[in-house]
């Protein structure tokens, strides 16, 4: 791989606005961070469902800064590949900006509450049985498999190039440099394997419907199927923010104490090499101080939080940034099949929080009640759309003279326009589907209290 053709600003369709102070990659966050996916994001859960502490972090609040590390590590990065001569001068702000909007965007195609919607997605698609799927599908097992392991992020690629309709169906027609990082998973979801050695093949990448535009994006910015090395970049940023930013909000909620938190990273920090832990909770010490000798004795475990996660993102970030430059050249080979935050020097630190959250953040009763009323609500909206989307025609005209139409005619008209346009363009050919790829859009389009709200007035409250 290289930069200048990683670097592509082309669009799937010429952009008609002319040239101003902007690069092209940041016109592609600006088209993001306006746009009703994004918006969306504000009332979806990030950890905690329906979540009534507005301190608590929401999806769209995760993203924002999922978005802002990015930039920070893009521009470390960045700094690095100009010293080193692998890019030329101005090629470090286009880095940075991809970076700053694929964080953005990252998990705009997650359903209503998190991570246990997609469940709920999978799991209905399962009570129809793979055998049915296949029979349904003219025996095509990419698009089963797209159903049966149905990702967030293959949904994201989707909502940004097809289902937010401007004026075509390019979606937010991002360029293809964009595109390119945006895709955190690279395989077929028949060839995905969540034990293959290569992460960027544990999870589906795309949906068969994308398979056309992922074939462009890797011609048009020569990453074949390998990982873009600014979705490495953008991924370690995921993964810095989240780790610590559930800690943190677990504290807010009072689920745990920083005491608790503190004393089992002091007790597993027993046996880090690299002395993480010391440094990190020392970082947290002099920014508590600011000037003065000892860390008054009065703060609240609100304020121990904070300190705590910007202490840890000021320690993992140039952690990240160090890993990326050790594996350079397997990144741009396409060899470097691990993560920069797993393979860093504080991955045992990193893997010590990620036990916190397990054992004390997931799994709390009223988030686990909340996820299981998220999969009756989900699994129950899909049962009805699916009524409407079963017979709705491909003539883009609603018909509700009979339950099935009225169900159809709930249905978002963008959503339905994308259904009647790649269906037709399809010939006709595994109609059923897209049909199927439209009851997900509608569901995965709507927010948690959305989703909750219709439910029960479709179930009389």
């Amino acid at each position: 791989m290289n930069w200048k053709q990683l670097l592509n600003a082309n669009r799937p369709r010429p952009s008609s606005m002319g040239p101003d102070h902007r690069e092209q990659f940041e016109r592609d966050y600006d088209r993001a961070i306006f746009s009703t996916p994004v918006k969306r994001l504000q009332d979806k859960a990030q950890v905690f469902p329906l979540e009534p502490h507005d301190a608590v972090r929401t999806r769209l609040t995760h993203s924002m800064e999922v978005s802002a590390v990015a930039r920070g590590l893009a521009i470390s990065v960045g700094k690095w590949l100009l010293d080193e001569k692998h890019i030329e001068s101005g090629m470090e702000r286009q880095i940075e900006a991809i970076a700053s909007t694929c964080g953005l965007i990252h998990d705009l195609g997650n359903p209503p509450f998190g991570h246990a919607g997609e469940d709920a997605i999978r799991e209905w698609f399962k009570k129809r049985g793979a055998p049915t799927l296949r029979e349904e599908l003219n025996g095509d097992e990419q698009r089963v498999q797209d159903l049966l392991q149905f990702e967030g992020n293959a949904q994201t690629l989707r909502l940004v190039s097809k289902l937010q309709i401007l004026a075509d169906f390019n979606g937010l027609n991002l360029t293809y440099g964009t595109l390119s990082a945006a895709c955190k998973y690279v395989a077929e979801s028949h060839k995905a394997n969540k034990d293959h050695h290569d992460h960027a093949r544990t999870k589906p990448g795309f949906f068969s419907s994308e398979n056309d535009l992922i074939q462009k994006i890797r011609e048009q910015t020569g990453t074949g199927d390998a990982r873009n090395p600014i979705t490495f970049l953008v991924e370690a940023a995921d993964d810095i923010v989240y780790y610590v930013a559930d800690i943190e909000d677990g504290i807010k909620k009072g689920i745990i104490t920083w005491k608790e938190v503190e004393d089992t990273l002091v007790e597993e920090g027993k046996s880090d090499t690299n002395g993480t832990v010391q440094k990190v909770l020392a970082r947290k010490e002099k920014i508590l101080k600011t000037g003065r000798d000892e860390v008054p004795s009065n703060l609240s475990d609100d304020v121990h939080g904070s300190a705590f996660r910007t202490a840890y993102i000021s320690i993992l970030l140039p952690d990240a940034a160090a890993t990326f430059q050790k594996y350079y050249d397997n990144i741009m080979e396409g060899s470097y099949h691990g993560e920069l935050v797993g393979d860093g020097e504080c991955k045992a630190y990193v893997k010590t929080l990620k036990r916190i959250g397990r054992s004390r953040i997931y799994c709390t009763h009223s988030t686990l009640k909340l996820e299981l009323m998220g999969r009756v609500i989900i699994q129950d909206l899909l049962d009805l759309f699916w009524e409407g989307a079963e017979t709705l025609t491909t003539d883009g005209k609603v018909h509700t003279k009979n339950f099935a139409g009225r169900a159809g005619a709930l249905i978002s008209p963008n959503y339905r326009q994308v259904f009647c346009n790649f269906a037709s363009a399809d010939g006709g050919c595994n109609d059923r589907f897209h049909r199927y790829l439209l009851v997900t859009d509608q569901v995965c389009g709507m927010t948690d209290t959305f989703a909750q709200r219709l439910h029960a007035e479709l179930k009389n409250g």
